[in-house]
C-alpha cells in the first residue's frame, strides 16, 4: 500500500514539476503579490515599453532603493543584475504624461490617483523611502509604475521613474482573482 501512494506521490510531482516547466517556457507568470491584480498572467508578443495601462514585468536596476527593498523583502531575489527579483507592475504614465508624487498622493495629467497616497513607514516601523515629483512632463523612455488597486504596493511612490530599458516583457492577464 505505502509503495503504491509513493509512486502516486511521485507521479503527481513529476506531472507538476513538467507543468511548470512548460508553463515557464510558454511565458506564463503566477503572481500572487498585490501590486496588480493576483492571477496568472502571459508574456505578450505586442512588445511596446511604456504604453500607459499595460502591466509589465521589470528588472529593478540596482539602485540603493532597489537593494534595500531586496533586503527589507519588498523585492524578492532573482535574475536582475544584483541578484534582484522581477517587478509586476502597471503603467501609470509615459511620454508626455504630467506627473507629481508627494505625501498627498499621486496625480496624472492633474488628476489624483486612487490608493496613491504614499505610507510613511512599513508594517515593521521602517520609514519608507520618500520620491518628490512636481508638475514633470516625462520624456521618452521614462515611466511612471503604480498599481491602483493596493495601498501598499512597492511602486513609483517611492522609488520614482523608472526607464523603459527596464522593461523585460508586457504581460497580460490569462486569468484573475
Amino acid at each position: 500500500m505505502s509503495r503504491r501512494i509513493g509512486i502516486w506521490v511521485g507521479g503527481s510531482l513529476a506531472l507538476v514539476g513538467a507543468f511548470c516547466f512548460v508553463a515557464l517556457q510558454a511565458g506564463l507568470i503566477v503572481n500572487t503579490t498585490k501590486s496588480i491584480p493576483m492571477g496568472l498572467y502571459i508574456k505578450t508578443s505586442n512588445f511596446e515599453k511604456g504604453r500607459v495601462g499595460d502591466y509589465v514585468q521589470i528588472c529593478p536596476p540596482q539602485t540603493p532603493v532597489f537593494l534595500a527593498a531586496k533586503q527589507r523583502g519588498y523585492i524578492g531575489a532573482g535574475y536582475c543584475p544584483g541578484g534582484l527579483g522581477y517587478m509586476l507592475k502597471r503603467v501609470l504614465a509615459a511620454k508626455d504624461d504630467v506627473v507629481s508624487v508627494g505625501g498627498e498622493g499621486v496625480r496624472v495629467n492633474g488628476q489624483w490617483v486612487e490608493n496613491s497616497v504614499p505610507m510613511v513607514s512599513d508594517g515593521a516601523g521602517r520609514p519608507m523611502p520618500f520620491v518628490a515629483i512636481e508638475g514633470r512632463k516625462l520624456e521618452q523612455g521614462e515611466l511612471l509604475l503604480m498599481g491602483k488597486q493596493s495601498r501598499k504596493s512597492f511602486d513609483g511612490r517611492y522609488y520614482g521613474l523608472v526607464q523603459s530599458d527596464q522593461v523585460v516583457a508586457v504581460i497580460q492577464p490569462v486569468f484573475v482573482w
